[in-house]
């Protein structure tokens, strides 16, 4: 189970002009729709939400991290990437890879 952080706390733990709030705000109002769409071809639901799980590979590269296995880790112990995750079950290093190399270059333009 993912812990999920309470807003209360995450006001005083994460400052207003954090970069990772301004990620979360600018990639919510972008279009999924080739995302989503490469999903769908599964047939299956992924264990992280797509959208959720591009927002963590943003935010990792924006961190200078691009190691899956220390996403995987990042997603666990750092309170901006379970922010993210927003109760979300944190990925493990197989399916950031997986996400990276496969849904990413089937819906990339």
């Amino acid at each position: 189970m993912q812990l999920k952080i309470d807003e209360i706390f995450a006001e005083r733990a994460i400052p207003a002009d954090d970069s990772v709030r301004l990620l979360d705000e600018v990639m919510e109002e972008m279009d999924y729709t080739p995302l989503m769409r490469a999903y769908k071809r599964t047939g299956r639901r992924p264990a992280t939400n797509p959208v959720t799980m591009l927002k963590i590979l943003v935010y990792a590269i924006m961190q200078g991290i691009f190691s899956s296995r220390a996403i995987a880790t990042a997603c666990r112990r750092d309170i901006n990437f379970i922010w993210l995750l927003n109760g979300e079950k944190a990925p493990n290093h197989s399916e950031i890879a997986r996400f990276r190399s496969k849904r990413l270059t089937e819906c990339a333009e």
